[in-house]
């Protein structure tokens, strides 16, 4: 598949999602530069922004198999994998898959769960299979985690693990919607006549592999790339800095600037392509030092001063 169609057809995939979703123009396009790369993404916003509509109507854009689960504190692994069944007539144990087993996953509200639950997802986002019994089973192609989770629950709630953040290529927010906006979303409720709302899908699976592969030959200049490692290799450094990103970081850089590259149409990256998601890929894979909170130093904000700081490499 060539660039200029993976470009044209995500930005069909950006308009037909955006008929349901009012005013998010950047957070859908940053969900299908993580689709693009065959990656997993987190949103963490308060309730009632369209988290769980974006993934549904996604999926439904795509003509892709979706599960969401709703992670409780009495969950278990079992129920996001599945389990082995003794099925009395065949006289034997059958799979009987859970709901892991699909294209886009909603994991929603992500930390209510225990850290052994929340485990059961780190081999299926990094491996691509889960293991029950002894035995690995692969996971759909495409597969991609949405999760989300809310920001002002501290009861009741388990944080993350590093590892397990680290596997999502980006932290996401959603974001209030302006007033203008507000005002479409009624009226377009008024004209539904219904809650439910439908698309038209504009792709299938097999489209988003090539569009996936297609991404992958999209060119990276050496001083580009460089431009990436000065980038993760200062949040290591900055004095409000406790843990800096690691390589995984300067990987996810990489892949979301070729996938925004390949969205543009270009089949190579540019400096703004890497800026242009810099915060989303590094903000939740450092952990800044305890004063800086009260300072007002959060992770977008020591982010955003690497950017300033870093030398911008000129490429013709």
């Amino acid at each position: 598949m060539k660039i200029e169609t993976v470009s044209e057809t995500c930005k069909q995939i950006h308009s037909e999602v955006g008929k349901v979703i009012v005013g998010k123009d950047q957070v859908i396009r940053k969900i299908m530069l993580g689709v693009l790369t065959n990656s997993h993404i987190l949103i963490e916003d308060f309730p009632g922004l369209a988290k769980t509509m974006i993934a549904k109507t996604l999926a439904a854009t795509v003509r892709c198999t979706f599960s969401r689960v709703q992670f409780t504190p009495d969950l278990l692994p079992a129920d996001i994998t599945g389990t082995y069944v003794y099925n009395q007539k065949a006289g034997d144990f059958e799979l009987r898959r859970g709901p892991i087993f699909t294209n886009i996953l909603l994991a929603d509200e992500i930390n209510r769960s225990p850290p052994k639950t929340q485990a059961a997802l780190l081999e299926a986002m990094q491996e691509r299979q889960t293991t029950l019994d002894g035995k690995s089973h692969a996971l759909e192609n495409p597969f991609t985690v949405l999760a989300t989770q809310n920001p002002i629950e501290f009861e009741g709630v388990y944080q993350l693990p590093e590892a397990q953040l680290d596997r999502f290529i980006m932290k996401l927010r959603v974001g209030y919607p302006e007033r203008g906006e507000e005002f479409e979303i009624l009226k377009r409720r008024l004209a539904r006549k219904r809650d439910e709302f439908s698309v038209e899908s504009v792709a299938g699976p097999e489209t988003i592999i090539e569009m996936q592969q297609a991404t992958e030959n999209v060119h990276a200049d050496d001083d580009v790339l460089f431009y990436i490692i000065d980038i993760v290799r200062e949040t290591r450094h900055h004095g409000q800095v406790e843990v800096g990103a690691s390589p995984r970081g300067s990987l996810a850089l990489l892949k979301l600037a070729r996938a925004n590259a390949a969205f543009d149409g270009r089949d190579y990256i540019i400096p703004d392509d890497v800026k242009a998601i810099a915060i989303e890929a590094l903000s939740h894979r450092i952990i800044p030092k305890t004063e800086s909170w009260v300072r007002g130093f959060d992770s977008k904000v020591i982010i955003g001063e690497v950017l300033r700081k870093v030398s911008v490499p000129r490429v013709d």
